[in-house]
């Protein structure tokens, strides 16, 4: 599934909440450790999840940190990685959307 896809869903549910779609990349960046330009870049392919993440600069080692539960699954126990990766940003955007402030989504 291409990131370019998915993508314009996240910035809608933040919207819907009253966040903003700067407020998603900032997620997007935090996480993956792509600039705006880069970011801008893969979101105007067709870049697959899987390659987004191997062509990450540097994915965020705070990461595990992440924890919580995304479609009834504990984010902490998923074993495939990329399933893992691409469930960390749904839980980071489900907390964006609930209110809680970029500091403590960003782990900081």
């Amino acid at each position: 599934m291409a990131v370019s896809r998915i993508y314009p869903y996240y910035i809608q549910k933040a919207e819907k909440k009253g966040r903003t779609k700067e407020e998603v990349d900032t997620i997007f960046r935090w996480l993956t450790g792509y600039d705006q330009a880069g970011l801008d870049k893969v979101l105007s392919s067709n870049i697959d999840f899987e390659t987004f993440f191997l062509k990450a600069p540097q994915y965020n080692p705070n990461a595990e940190k992440i924890t919580g539960v995304v479609c009834g699954v504990r984010v902490e126990e998923i074993a495939n990685p990329l399933m893992r990766k691409i469930r960390n940003i749904d839980k980071l955007i489900d907390e964006l959307a609930k209110g809680r402030s970029l500091e403590k989504i960003l782990r900081k």
